[in-house]
């Protein structure tokens, strides 16, 4: 079964620098995603791990003077669905051209790109700040006829807003076997033709490279992968990275630099999430 644990992060005094610097802790130290509120944050970790104990050792550390109570809750994995209707998935529209959903909705607004997300136990839904922002460099693209990877694709869903941008071939690659199950579950809603492997960036040397290739993931595996990334890509083709924060991007182009990919523009939030549009040398 695929359960998990949602780990409870109080922060008393709370700010949103504050969660947003726990949450980063946090996915050093494993946890998947994370919902931010004016008191802290919840975080999501697999039911196997130590979550409680992983995110005290994580937040020992903290910087913010703050009083740090951390409690767990177990969520059994044909829960997911229920958790995500009762809490917080809810539709959401993206630039007035793309809306998000899920089956469960009732009233959705209607916008040129319909996409419908059944999240269970995956994440990407478009709230998050840095799928979000993926989703709006995505809709600026020329994707017509052209080929997409989109790595870590969680539920999928930057592989469906390419694909119903006019991208041709579109391949998107999950290390998580219940993500990638979702993600293939989730092509069906949305009848989109997107290849899926259940695997890591090792996967890439046995796809053709692309034109377009995406990674919402977190700065250290791109920091570890970008060279793999670089080598998927065609000359001339345009990378799209989040995951990481504006303080990261000199870390971030520092490596993407020595593999011929240079900025072209970024998307910043409020919170300070990143994405970043990249060019490979031609």
């Amino acid at each position: 079964m695929n359960d998990y644990l949602s780990v409870r992060v109080d922060l008393s005094p709370c700010s949103t620098d504050a969660t947003d610097l726990a949450a980063a802790f946090l996915a050093d130290a494993g946890f998947e995603s994370f919902e931010p509120d004016e008191s802290g944050l919840t975080a999501y970790i697999r039911a196997s791990e130590d979550g409680e104990n992983l995110a005290k050792e994580a937040l020992q550390d903290f910087p913010f003077e703050a009083e740090i109570a951390i409690s767990s809750e177990f969520i059994k994995g044909e829960d997911w669905n229920s958790e995500w209707e009762k809490n917080y998935f809810k539709p959401i529209l993206i630039d007035d051209l793309c809306v998000v959903h899920s089956t469960f909705h009732k009233d959705v607004p209607p916008a040129k790109y319909d996409i419908v997300i059944d999240p269970k136990m995956a994440f990407g839904t478009g709230h998050h700040d840095t799928t979000s922002q993926m989703m709006r460099h995505i809709l600026s693209l020329p994707l017509e006829g052209k080929s997409v990877i989109d790595m870590g694709t969680g539920t999928g869903i930057l592989s469906f807003l390419a694909k119903m941008r006019g991208a041709e071939n579109v391949t998107g690659i999950e290390i998580d076997k219940p993500a990638y199950e979702n993600a293939v579950d989730n092509a069906s809603l949305n009848n989109c033709d997107v290849r899926f492997i259940h695997g890591d960036a090792s996967a890439l040397s046995e796809i053709s490279a692309a034109d377009f290739l995406f990674a919402n993931i977190n700065r250290n595996i791109i920091l570890a992968d970008i060279d793999r990334y670089a080598s998927a890509l065609n000359p001339g083709g345009t990378m799209l990275l989040s995951g990481f924060y504006e303080e990261d991007i000199p870390l971030i182009m520092e490596a993407a630099n020595k593999y011929g990919l240079k900025e072209e523009s970024r998307l910043v939030s409020e919170a300070g999430w990143t994405a970043l549009r990249l060019s490979k040398n031609s």
